[in-house]
Protein backbone atom coordinates (compact mmCIF):
# COMPACT_ATOMS: atom_id res chain seq x y z
CA UNK A 1 0.00 0.00 0.00
CA UNK A 2 1.31 3.15 -1.01
CA UNK A 3 1.39 5.79 1.91
CA UNK A 4 1.50 9.78 0.94
CA UNK A 5 3.27 12.24 3.21
CA UNK A 6 1.48 15.73 2.95
CA UNK A 7 3.00 18.55 5.18
CA UNK A 8 1.30 19.75 8.34
CA UNK A 9 -0.18 23.23 8.28
CA UNK A 10 -1.39 24.65 11.28
CA UNK A 11 -4.98 26.35 11.24
CA UNK A 12 -3.39 28.99 13.16
CA UNK A 13 -1.28 30.68 9.96
CA UNK A 14 -2.96 32.49 8.20
CA UNK A 15 -4.29 34.09 11.49
CA UNK A 16 -0.25 34.75 12.45
CA UNK A 17 0.26 35.52 9.32
CA UNK A 18 -2.20 38.40 9.71
CA UNK A 19 -0.99 39.49 12.90
CA UNK A 20 2.68 39.45 11.52
CA UNK A 21 1.53 41.78 8.28
CA UNK A 22 -1.72 43.20 8.65
CA UNK A 23 -3.00 44.66 5.25
CA UNK A 24 -1.86 48.07 4.72
CA UNK A 25 -4.66 50.76 2.61
CA UNK A 26 -3.27 53.41 0.91
CA UNK A 27 -5.50 56.56 -0.34
CA UNK A 28 -3.26 58.46 -2.58
CA UNK A 29 -4.81 61.80 -3.88
CA UNK A 30 -1.29 63.61 -5.06
CA UNK A 31 -0.47 60.84 -7.78
CA UNK A 32 -3.60 61.65 -10.44
CA UNK A 33 -5.16 64.69 -10.53
CA UNK A 34 -8.60 63.60 -11.56
CA UNK A 35 -9.16 60.81 -9.37
CA UNK A 36 -8.06 58.61 -5.71
CA UNK A 37 -5.68 55.34 -6.00
CA UNK A 38 -6.38 53.19 -3.20
CA UNK A 39 -3.98 51.00 -2.77
CA UNK A 40 -4.13 47.32 -0.74
CA UNK A 41 -0.98 45.44 0.05
CA UNK A 42 -1.78 42.16 2.13
CA UNK A 43 -1.43 38.70 3.03
CA UNK A 44 -4.21 36.93 0.62
CA UNK A 45 -7.02 34.87 1.15
CA UNK A 46 -9.95 33.35 -0.87
CA UNK A 47 -12.31 36.17 -1.32
CA UNK A 48 -10.46 39.01 -0.03
CA UNK A 49 -10.41 40.49 -3.31
CA UNK A 50 -14.52 40.32 -3.53
CA UNK A 51 -14.60 41.83 -0.56
CA UNK A 52 -12.64 45.18 -1.54
CA UNK A 53 -15.10 45.87 -4.51
CA UNK A 54 -17.75 45.13 -2.57
CA UNK A 55 -16.53 47.85 0.27
CA UNK A 56 -15.98 50.36 -2.55
CA UNK A 57 -19.24 49.47 -4.47
CA UNK A 58 -21.19 49.72 -1.41
CA UNK A 59 -20.24 53.22 -1.13
CA UNK A 60 -21.25 53.98 -4.69
CA UNK A 61 -17.47 54.56 -6.12
CA UNK A 62 -16.87 54.71 -9.77
CA UNK A 63 -13.81 52.20 -10.26
CA UNK A 64 -12.10 53.63 -12.92
CA UNK A 65 -9.63 51.51 -13.50
CA UNK A 66 -7.87 48.16 -11.91
CA UNK A 67 -4.81 46.12 -11.05
CA UNK A 68 -5.21 43.18 -9.98
CA UNK A 69 -1.83 40.86 -8.66
CA UNK A 70 -2.29 38.42 -5.99
CA UNK A 71 0.08 35.48 -6.69
CA UNK A 72 2.63 33.50 -4.01
CA UNK A 73 -0.35 34.50 -1.30
CA UNK A 74 0.17 38.00 -1.40
CA UNK A 75 -1.91 40.59 -2.83
CA UNK A 76 -1.28 43.88 -4.26
CA UNK A 77 -3.46 45.51 -5.62
CA UNK A 78 -5.00 49.14 -6.65
CA UNK A 79 -8.23 50.66 -7.86
CA UNK A 80 -8.73 54.43 -9.81
CA UNK A 81 -11.93 56.05 -7.72
CA UNK A 82 -13.82 58.71 -7.84
CA UNK A 83 -17.61 59.43 -6.73
CA UNK A 84 -20.82 59.48 -8.86
CA UNK A 85 -20.03 63.31 -9.68
CA UNK A 86 -16.56 62.03 -10.96
CA UNK A 87 -14.76 63.75 -8.15
CA UNK A 88 -11.52 62.62 -6.00
CA UNK A 89 -12.40 61.28 -2.60
CA UNK A 90 -10.82 64.13 0.08
CA UNK A 91 -13.63 63.09 3.24
CA UNK A 92 -11.54 62.20 5.74
CA UNK A 93 -14.15 60.36 7.13
CA UNK A 94 -15.11 58.51 4.07
CA UNK A 95 -11.41 57.80 3.55
CA UNK A 96 -10.62 56.68 7.14
CA UNK A 97 -14.46 54.15 6.33
CA UNK A 98 -12.66 52.77 3.31
CA UNK A 99 -9.44 52.06 5.24
CA UNK A 100 -11.60 50.48 8.68
CA UNK A 101 -13.75 48.27 5.98
CA UNK A 102 -11.05 46.76 4.21
CA UNK A 103 -8.79 46.18 6.96
CA UNK A 104 -11.51 45.15 9.41
CA UNK A 105 -13.52 42.93 6.21
CA UNK A 106 -10.40 40.33 7.29
CA UNK A 107 -11.91 39.07 10.22
CA UNK A 108 -15.61 40.35 9.98
CA UNK A 109 -16.84 43.67 10.36
CA UNK A 110 -15.70 45.37 13.44
CA UNK A 111 -17.96 47.02 15.86
CA UNK A 112 -17.04 50.72 15.05
CA UNK A 113 -18.58 51.36 11.51
CA UNK A 114 -18.39 55.20 11.31
CA UNK A 115 -20.89 57.50 10.44
CA UNK A 116 -21.08 55.36 6.97
CA UNK A 117 -23.42 52.56 7.90
CA UNK A 118 -25.40 54.80 9.88
CA UNK A 119 -26.85 57.10 7.37
CA UNK A 120 -29.32 55.29 5.70
CA UNK A 121 -30.96 51.75 5.73
CA UNK A 122 -30.00 50.41 2.14
CA UNK A 123 -31.10 46.92 1.07
CA UNK A 124 -27.24 46.25 -0.06
CA UNK A 125 -26.10 45.44 3.43
CA UNK A 126 -28.50 44.57 5.59
CA UNK A 127 -28.42 42.93 9.39
CA UNK A 128 -29.44 39.66 9.17
CA UNK A 129 -31.17 40.29 12.91
CA UNK A 130 -33.73 40.71 10.31
CA UNK A 131 -36.53 38.26 8.96
CA UNK A 132 -35.58 37.96 5.24
CA UNK A 133 -37.68 36.68 2.97
CA UNK A 134 -35.70 34.68 -0.11
CA UNK A 135 -37.91 34.35 -3.37
CA UNK A 136 -37.09 33.00 -6.95
CA UNK A 137 -39.55 32.19 -9.65
CA UNK A 138 -41.38 32.84 -12.69
CA UNK A 139 -41.39 37.04 -13.65
CA UNK A 140 -44.74 37.95 -14.27
CA UNK A 141 -46.77 41.45 -14.01
CA UNK A 142 -47.97 41.95 -10.48
CA UNK A 143 -45.42 39.38 -8.67
CA UNK A 144 -44.37 41.60 -6.09
CA UNK A 145 -47.49 43.70 -5.65
CA UNK A 146 -49.28 40.40 -4.83
CA UNK A 147 -46.69 38.94 -2.33
CA UNK A 148 -46.09 42.97 -0.35
CA UNK A 149 -50.13 42.73 0.17
CA UNK A 150 -49.99 39.56 1.65
CA UNK A 151 -47.12 40.46 3.96
CA UNK A 152 -49.11 43.96 4.80
CA UNK A 153 -52.26 41.69 5.31
CA UNK A 154 -50.55 39.54 7.84
CA UNK A 155 -49.04 42.18 9.55
CA UNK A 156 -45.11 42.23 8.33
CA UNK A 157 -43.50 45.63 8.32
CA UNK A 158 -40.98 45.77 5.11
CA UNK A 159 -38.00 47.65 6.32
CA UNK A 160 -36.04 47.06 2.74
CA UNK A 161 -36.41 45.20 -0.21
CA UNK A 162 -34.36 44.39 -3.70
CA UNK A 163 -35.90 42.62 -6.49
CA UNK A 164 -34.12 41.69 -10.03
CA UNK A 165 -35.16 40.11 -13.04
CA UNK A 166 -33.62 38.26 -16.02
CA UNK A 167 -34.50 35.82 -18.59
CA UNK A 168 -38.31 35.65 -17.68
CA UNK A 169 -37.07 34.51 -13.67
CA UNK A 170 -37.34 36.87 -11.16
CA UNK A 171 -35.23 36.73 -7.57
CA UNK A 172 -36.10 39.16 -4.26
CA UNK A 173 -35.22 39.14 -1.11
CA UNK A 174 -37.46 41.14 1.36
CA UNK A 175 -36.67 42.02 4.87
CA UNK A 176 -39.10 42.01 7.41
CA UNK A 177 -40.25 43.14 11.09
CA UNK A 178 -43.34 42.32 13.22
CA UNK A 179 -45.82 45.35 12.59
CA UNK A 180 -46.75 45.58 16.30
CA UNK A 181 -42.97 45.65 17.71
CA UNK A 182 -40.80 46.26 15.74
CA UNK A 183 -39.20 43.13 16.06
CA UNK A 184 -38.22 40.08 14.18
CA UNK A 185 -40.68 37.56 12.94
CA UNK A 186 -39.35 34.52 15.27
CA UNK A 187 -42.27 32.50 16.05
CA UNK A 188 -42.54 29.45 13.79
CA UNK A 189 -45.96 28.92 13.33
CA UNK A 190 -46.31 32.93 12.50
CA UNK A 191 -42.74 32.16 9.99
CA UNK A 192 -44.95 28.94 8.44
CA UNK A 193 -47.81 31.34 7.76
CA UNK A 194 -46.03 33.95 6.28
CA UNK A 195 -44.43 30.95 3.75
CA UNK A 196 -47.48 29.19 3.07
CA UNK A 197 -49.47 32.57 2.18
CA UNK A 198 -46.38 33.66 -0.06
CA UNK A 199 -45.96 30.13 -1.59
CA UNK A 200 -49.96 30.53 -2.64
CA UNK A 201 -48.57 33.87 -4.71
CA UNK A 202 -45.66 32.34 -5.87
CA UNK A 203 -47.51 29.60 -7.20
CA UNK A 204 -50.19 30.91 -8.88
CA UNK A 205 -49.09 31.27 -12.36
CA UNK A 206 -46.82 28.61 -12.85
CA UNK A 207 -46.64 25.58 -14.73
CA UNK A 208 -46.20 21.96 -13.54
CA UNK A 209 -42.74 21.07 -12.44
CA UNK A 210 -42.43 24.32 -12.61
CA UNK A 211 -38.45 25.37 -10.57
CA UNK A 212 -39.75 28.00 -7.60
CA UNK A 213 -38.57 28.86 -4.12
CA UNK A 214 -39.95 30.37 -1.16
CA UNK A 215 -37.90 30.91 2.14
CA UNK A 216 -37.78 32.69 5.03
CA UNK A 217 -34.35 32.66 6.90
CA UNK A 218 -34.46 33.92 11.05
CA UNK A 219 -32.53 36.14 12.63
CA UNK A 220 -28.38 35.39 13.17
CA UNK A 221 -25.72 37.75 14.35
CA UNK A 222 -23.62 39.75 11.44
CA UNK A 223 -24.64 40.73 7.88
CA UNK A 224 -25.43 39.03 4.58
CA UNK A 225 -24.69 41.33 1.34
CA UNK A 226 -28.39 41.32 -0.24
CA UNK A 227 -26.54 41.81 -4.12
CA UNK A 228 -24.39 39.07 -3.50
CA UNK A 229 -27.33 36.73 -2.29
CA UNK A 230 -29.73 37.77 -5.61
CA UNK A 231 -26.72 36.51 -7.58
CA UNK A 232 -26.70 33.53 -6.20
CA UNK A 233 -30.33 32.81 -5.50
CA UNK A 234 -30.39 33.55 -9.36
CA UNK A 235 -27.87 31.06 -10.25
CA UNK A 236 -29.55 28.46 -8.61
CA UNK A 237 -32.73 29.03 -10.19
CA UNK A 238 -30.29 28.69 -13.38
CA UNK A 239 -30.82 31.20 -15.06
CA UNK A 240 -27.96 31.10 -16.85
CA UNK A 241 -29.00 28.21 -18.39
CA UNK A 242 -30.76 30.92 -21.41
CA UNK A 243 -27.75 32.61 -21.35
CA UNK A 244 -24.96 32.53 -24.98
CA UNK A 245 -22.10 34.72 -25.63
CA UNK A 246 -22.33 36.52 -28.80
CA UNK A 247 -19.44 36.37 -31.26
CA UNK A 248 -15.91 38.63 -30.47
CA UNK A 249 -15.02 40.86 -32.75
CA UNK A 250 -11.62 42.62 -31.05
CA UNK A 251 -8.83 39.83 -31.51
CA UNK A 252 -7.20 38.53 -35.13
CA UNK A 253 -6.58 35.23 -33.69
CA UNK A 254 -8.88 32.82 -36.07
CA UNK A 255 -8.27 29.81 -33.41
CA UNK A 256 -9.96 31.20 -30.31
CA UNK A 257 -12.86 29.15 -29.05
CA UNK A 258 -15.71 30.27 -27.90
CA UNK A 259 -18.23 29.11 -25.82
CA UNK A 260 -22.26 29.81 -26.04
CA UNK A 261 -25.46 28.55 -26.23
CA UNK A 262 -24.47 25.51 -25.55
CA UNK A 263 -21.64 25.15 -28.41
CA UNK A 264 -18.00 24.87 -29.08
CA UNK A 265 -17.71 26.82 -31.98
CA UNK A 266 -14.67 28.93 -33.91
CA UNK A 267 -14.74 32.59 -33.35
CA UNK A 268 -16.44 34.47 -36.49
CA UNK A 269 -15.70 38.14 -37.22
CA UNK A 270 -19.46 40.06 -37.00
CA UNK A 271 -20.29 43.08 -34.75
CA UNK A 272 -21.43 42.09 -31.45
CA UNK A 273 -22.71 44.55 -28.86
CA UNK A 274 -23.50 41.90 -26.24
CA UNK A 275 -21.72 39.77 -23.80
CA UNK A 276 -18.74 37.47 -24.79
CA UNK A 277 -16.73 35.07 -22.99
CA UNK A 278 -13.56 34.08 -24.20
CA UNK A 279 -11.43 31.16 -21.73
CA UNK A 280 -8.22 30.15 -22.83
CA UNK A 281 -5.23 28.31 -21.25
CA UNK A 282 -2.06 29.58 -20.28
CA UNK A 283 0.76 26.53 -21.03
CA UNK A 284 3.23 28.47 -19.59
CA UNK A 285 1.71 29.54 -15.91
CA UNK A 286 -0.72 27.38 -15.69
CA UNK A 287 -3.60 29.88 -15.57
CA UNK A 288 -6.72 29.98 -17.39
CA UNK A 289 -7.34 33.10 -19.28
CA UNK A 290 -10.90 34.38 -18.75
CA UNK A 291 -11.69 37.21 -21.16
CA UNK A 292 -15.02 38.81 -20.53
CA UNK A 293 -16.18 41.75 -23.32
CA UNK A 294 -19.63 43.74 -22.58
CA UNK A 295 -21.33 46.84 -22.23
CA UNK A 296 -19.71 49.29 -19.49
CA UNK A 297 -21.94 50.00 -16.86
CA UNK A 298 -21.91 50.56 -13.16
CA UNK A 299 -20.83 47.41 -10.73
CA UNK A 300 -20.21 45.40 -13.32
CA UNK A 301 -16.33 44.47 -11.24
CA UNK A 302 -18.05 43.46 -8.30
CA UNK A 303 -20.42 41.23 -10.79
CA UNK A 304 -17.66 39.35 -12.23
CA UNK A 305 -15.69 39.16 -9.16
CA UNK A 306 -18.51 37.90 -6.88
CA UNK A 307 -19.49 35.26 -9.33
CA UNK A 308 -15.99 33.84 -9.71
CA UNK A 309 -15.79 33.60 -6.24
CA UNK A 310 -19.06 31.98 -5.28
CA UNK A 311 -18.22 29.23 -8.42
CA UNK A 312 -15.00 28.75 -6.31
CA UNK A 313 -12.35 30.21 -8.56
CA UNK A 314 -9.57 32.17 -7.44
CA UNK A 315 -8.10 35.37 -9.12
CA UNK A 316 -4.45 35.86 -9.23
CA UNK A 317 -4.42 38.61 -11.52
CA UNK A 318 -6.76 40.79 -13.29
CA UNK A 319 -6.70 43.54 -16.35
CA UNK A 320 -10.01 46.00 -16.26
CA UNK A 321 -10.26 48.36 -18.95
CA UNK A 322 -12.69 49.72 -21.09
CA UNK A 323 -13.01 51.21 -24.96
CA UNK A 324 -15.82 53.77 -25.57
CA UNK A 325 -18.81 51.98 -24.11
CA UNK A 326 -17.15 48.62 -24.23
CA UNK A 327 -15.87 47.04 -20.95
CA UNK A 328 -12.98 44.19 -21.07
CA UNK A 329 -12.04 42.27 -18.18
CA UNK A 330 -8.82 39.89 -18.19
CA UNK A 331 -9.22 37.38 -15.68
CA UNK A 332 -6.39 35.01 -14.82
CA UNK A 333 -7.87 32.17 -12.78
CA UNK A 334 -7.76 28.66 -11.11
CA UNK A 335 -9.97 26.73 -9.10
CA UNK A 336 -9.75 26.73 -5.08
CA UNK A 337 -8.24 23.15 -5.63
CA UNK A 338 -5.32 24.58 -8.18
CA UNK A 339 -6.37 23.26 -11.46
CA UNK A 340 -6.80 25.29 -14.58
CA UNK A 341 -10.60 25.01 -16.32
CA UNK A 342 -10.01 21.54 -18.52
CA UNK A 343 -13.14 20.45 -19.31
CA UNK A 344 -15.72 21.67 -21.55
CA UNK A 345 -18.58 21.77 -19.91
CA UNK A 346 -16.38 23.80 -17.33
CA UNK A 347 -15.90 26.13 -19.35
CA UNK A 348 -19.49 26.39 -20.42
CA UNK A 349 -20.45 26.86 -17.66
CA UNK A 350 -18.27 29.40 -16.33
CA UNK A 351 -19.11 31.39 -19.49
CA UNK A 352 -23.08 30.99 -19.32
CA UNK A 353 -22.81 32.16 -15.30
CA UNK A 354 -20.43 35.42 -16.57
CA UNK A 355 -23.25 36.30 -19.01
CA UNK A 356 -25.75 35.99 -16.49
CA UNK A 357 -24.24 38.00 -13.57
CA UNK A 358 -23.11 40.59 -16.38
CA UNK A 359 -27.01 40.70 -17.23
CA UNK A 360 -28.97 40.80 -14.03
CA UNK A 361 -28.57 44.46 -12.87
CA UNK A 362 -29.21 46.01 -16.65
CA UNK A 363 -32.41 47.55 -16.40
CA UNK A 364 -35.17 47.84 -18.54
CA UNK A 365 -37.44 50.69 -18.63
CA UNK A 366 -37.97 53.69 -16.84
CA UNK A 367 -36.68 54.86 -13.97
CA UNK A 368 -39.04 55.89 -11.20
CA UNK A 369 -37.05 57.49 -7.72
CA UNK A 370 -39.41 57.22 -4.61
CA UNK A 371 -38.90 59.63 -1.52
CA UNK A 372 -41.52 59.39 0.67
CA UNK A 373 -42.36 59.38 4.15
CA UNK A 374 -42.30 55.93 5.65
CA UNK A 375 -45.38 53.87 6.47
CA UNK A 376 -47.02 50.40 7.08
CA UNK A 377 -47.64 48.79 3.81
CA UNK A 378 -46.12 51.22 1.70
CA UNK A 379 -44.50 49.10 -0.78
CA UNK A 380 -48.11 47.15 -0.85
CA UNK A 381 -49.42 50.44 -1.97
CA UNK A 382 -46.53 51.74 -4.65
CA UNK A 383 -46.70 48.24 -6.18
CA UNK A 384 -50.02 48.23 -6.08
CA UNK A 385 -50.72 51.21 -8.23
CA UNK A 386 -47.61 50.03 -10.43
CA UNK A 387 -49.77 47.32 -11.11
CA UNK A 388 -53.39 48.77 -11.43
CA UNK A 389 -51.66 51.11 -14.40
CA UNK A 390 -51.05 48.34 -16.50
CA UNK A 391 -46.71 48.12 -15.47
CA UNK A 392 -44.61 45.34 -14.68
CA UNK A 393 -41.76 46.10 -12.46
CA UNK A 394 -38.43 45.07 -13.87
CA UNK A 395 -36.02 45.65 -10.87
CA UNK A 396 -36.81 47.48 -7.27
CA UNK A 397 -34.88 48.79 -4.36
CA UNK A 398 -36.24 50.40 -1.64
CA UNK A 399 -34.81 51.35 1.87
CA UNK A 400 -35.16 53.86 4.68
CA UNK A 401 -33.31 57.51 5.32
CA UNK A 402 -34.36 58.51 8.89
CA UNK A 403 -38.46 58.55 9.06
CA UNK A 404 -38.25 58.19 5.20
CA UNK A 405 -38.58 55.71 2.79
CA UNK A 406 -35.97 56.15 -0.65
CA UNK A 407 -36.53 53.73 -3.69
CA UNK A 408 -36.06 52.92 -7.38
CA UNK A 409 -38.22 51.50 -9.38
CA UNK A 410 -37.72 50.27 -13.04
CA UNK A 411 -41.19 49.78 -15.21
CA UNK A 412 -42.48 48.80 -18.60
CA UNK A 413 -46.05 48.28 -19.83
CA UNK A 414 -47.02 44.53 -20.13
CA UNK A 415 -45.81 44.33 -23.54
CA UNK A 416 -42.61 44.95 -22.78
CA UNK A 417 -42.28 48.64 -24.24
CA UNK A 418 -41.88 51.86 -22.37
CA UNK A 419 -44.98 53.41 -20.30
CA UNK A 420 -46.55 56.01 -22.19
CA UNK A 421 -45.96 59.74 -20.31
CA UNK A 422 -49.89 59.74 -19.36
CA UNK A 423 -49.80 56.77 -17.22
CA UNK A 424 -46.42 57.54 -15.91
CA UNK A 425 -48.01 61.08 -14.58
CA UNK A 426 -51.15 59.14 -13.33
CA UNK A 427 -49.14 57.18 -11.36
CA UNK A 428 -47.01 60.01 -10.06
CA UNK A 429 -50.57 61.19 -8.51
CA UNK A 430 -51.61 58.30 -6.77
CA UNK A 431 -48.45 57.29 -5.01
CA UNK A 432 -48.68 61.40 -4.46
CA UNK A 433 -44.80 61.35 -2.77
CA UNK A 434 -42.30 63.15 -4.25
CA UNK A 435 -41.49 60.53 -7.25
CA UNK A 436 -39.25 61.71 -10.15
CA UNK A 437 -39.65 60.21 -13.34
CA UNK A 438 -35.72 59.57 -15.18
CA UNK A 439 -36.79 58.61 -18.83
CA UNK A 440 -33.42 57.06 -19.73
CA UNK A 441 -32.94 54.05 -18.12
CA UNK A 442 -29.65 53.99 -15.56
CA UNK A 443 -28.21 50.48 -14.62
CA UNK A 444 -27.63 51.81 -11.15
CA UNK A 445 -30.10 53.36 -8.52
CA UNK A 446 -29.75 56.53 -7.68
CA UNK A 447 -28.36 56.49 -3.89
CA UNK A 448 -31.62 57.87 -2.09
CA UNK A 449 -32.40 59.73 -4.95
CA UNK A 450 -29.56 62.57 -4.34
CA UNK A 451 -26.76 61.17 -6.39
CA UNK A 452 -26.58 62.25 -9.97
CA UNK A 453 -25.14 59.49 -12.30
CA UNK A 454 -21.76 60.32 -13.64
CA UNK A 455 -21.59 60.85 -17.03
CA UNK A 456 -20.08 58.38 -19.93
CA UNK A 457 -16.39 59.29 -20.01
CA UNK A 458 -14.88 61.24 -22.49
CA UNK A 459 -12.33 60.45 -25.05
CA UNK A 460 -10.90 56.54 -24.52
CA UNK A 461 -7.13 55.74 -24.97
CA UNK A 462 -5.61 52.62 -26.51
CA UNK A 463 -5.45 49.81 -24.03
CA UNK A 464 -2.37 47.93 -23.38
CA UNK A 465 -2.13 44.20 -23.02
CA UNK A 466 -1.72 43.09 -19.20
CA UNK A 467 1.65 41.47 -18.35
CA UNK A 468 2.70 39.14 -16.05
CA UNK A 469 5.63 39.97 -15.41
CA UNK A 470 6.57 42.71 -12.59
CA UNK A 471 4.62 43.01 -9.41
CA UNK A 472 6.98 46.08 -8.41
CA UNK A 473 4.40 49.27 -7.80
CA UNK A 474 6.54 51.06 -9.83
CA UNK A 475 5.83 49.08 -13.17
CA UNK A 476 2.05 48.64 -11.66
CA UNK A 477 1.64 52.39 -12.14
CA UNK A 478 3.13 52.08 -15.82
CA UNK A 479 0.12 49.91 -16.64
CA UNK A 480 -2.22 51.34 -14.83
CA UNK A 481 -1.35 54.19 -16.97
CA UNK A 482 -2.64 52.76 -19.82
CA UNK A 483 -5.95 51.71 -18.93
CA UNK A 484 -9.60 53.36 -19.62
CA UNK A 485 -12.45 53.23 -17.00
CA UNK A 486 -14.97 50.09 -16.02
CA UNK A 487 -17.46 51.56 -13.99
CA UNK A 488 -17.49 49.39 -10.92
Amino acid sequence: MDITYRPYVDPDLEVLLERIHPPRVCIDNDTYRDCTLVKVDSANKQGMLLEIVQVLTDLDLVISKSYISSDGGWLMDVFHVTDQLGNKITDEGLIRYIQEEICTSRGGKGENRSIIAEEETRPTLMSIENTAVEMTGMDRPGLMSEMSAVLAELGCRVSAATAWTHKSRAACIIYLEDESNGEPITDPCRVAQVRAQLENVVEAHHYDNERRSVRLTGPAVGQTHTERRLHQLMAADRDYEMCSSCCDNDSDNDDDDVYGNGRHYKKQKKECYGTHVKIEKCKDTGYSTVTVRSRDRPKLLFDTVCTLTDMQYVVFHAAISSKESIAVQEYYIKHKSGRPLDSEDEKQLVTQCLIAATERRISHGLRLDICTENRIGLLSDITRVVRENGLSITRAEIGTRGERAVGTFYVKDTSGENADPETLEKVRREIGSAVVVVNKSSSSPSRATSRTCKSNSSEVQERSRFSLGSLLWSHLEGILSNFRPIKS
